[in-house]
């Protein structure tokens, strides 16, 4: 039973990138209703070739999320939206992204473009929906050691000692229905991925940082299984919560894959410490039917 007294909690799912197309299929075993709010800053592989010539957010992460949320249906189209093209003038770009532009063109809108696109995936609305974090263009801009400043996902990926990260431009719009999503949450998943170009890439856009702030739900933070060559190179857990602080984020729940990264000194940090065999057996990724009851059962 959910806070609001619903037979199944709504929750959000906040951040990119595989991690967060794991945590949607997650999320909708136990969940009633499942809102994902999706980075759009990417301008990597055939989203990047696509943002330099059409000014639109980055649709990659999306497409994915949109995957994850329609399931295993059965429908061609949904099968076919990571479907990459070979040997012609759209070779290496996904179906899915090639979609969600023709949608955005159509329309001018391109919260309007994913609502399409998740119709035509089988999508009910009823209890699921993929929103984008902005409806405008966006760049991930970082500072890095040094003082050093890093613009655009795929470079800050690369860089070691990131401090803070922001999305520009600041005023960029919010769904609505994101913000709504959030402030009607009986639990917020952030994760796991990478933690500054896809967690915080979401995060930190500021309608959905001060929402994150308001939300009456359960803030979980599910962490990566391991540090990455650059962005989070030599981090613990105790790391990750602290770059989450120091951007406002506040975890209530940090979720662990037990034996992966060390703890660190996260206990002394006031934030409870859940660890948890929740990756597939290769270990290196998260696996959605060990995740999901774990987070069903971290619902307040």
């Amino acid at each position: 039973m959910s806070r609001r007294g619903r037979a199944a909690p709504h929750v959000v799912a906040v951040g990119g990138g595989h991690g967060l197309a794991a945590t949607i299929r997650a999320v909708r075993g136990y969940a009633g209703l499942t809102t994902a709010v999706v980075a759009t800053a990417d301008d990597g592989g055939s989203t990047g070739r696509l943002r330099s010539a059409i000014d639109m957010p980055a649709p990659g992460d999306v497409r994915r999320c949109v995957e994850a949320m329609a399931g295993d249906d059965g429908r061609p189209l949904t099968a076919a939206l990571d479907h990459r093209f070979a040997g012609s003038d759209v070779e290496g770009h996904a179906l899915g992204n090639l979609l969600l532009v023709a949608l955005h063109a159509v329309t001018g809108d391109f919260v309007a473009a994913v609502d399409e696109l998740s119709r035509l995936a089988g999508i009910d609305p009823g209890t699921g929906r993929v929103l984008p974090a902005t409806a405008d263009p966006v760049v991930l801009r970082a500072e890095a050691a040094g003082g050093r400043h890093v613009a655009g996902q795929v470079a800050i990926a690369r860089t070691v000692g990131i401090d803070q990260v922001v999305v520009r431009p600041a005023d960029a719009t919010v769904p609505p229905a994101a913000i709504e999503a959030l402030l009607d949450a009986d639990q917020v998943v952030l994760g796991p991925g990478s933690l500054f170009t896809s967690v915080l890439a979401a995060a930190v856009v500021d309608g959905v940082r001060e929402a994150l702030k308001r939300s009456p739900g359960r803030l979980v933070y599910v962490c990566n299984v391991r540090a990455e060559l650059a962005e989070t190179r030599g981090y613990d857990v105790a790391d990750h919560v602290v770059a989450l602080r120091r951007h406002g984020i506040e975890p209530d729940v940090v979720l662990a894959q037990r034996g992966a990264l060390p703890l660190g000194g996260v206990a002394a940090a006031g934030v409870e410490v859940v660890e948890a065999d929740v990756v597939r057996p290769n270990g290196l990724a998260h696996d959605p039917a060990r995740l999901g009851p774990v987070l069903a059962g971290l619902v307040d």
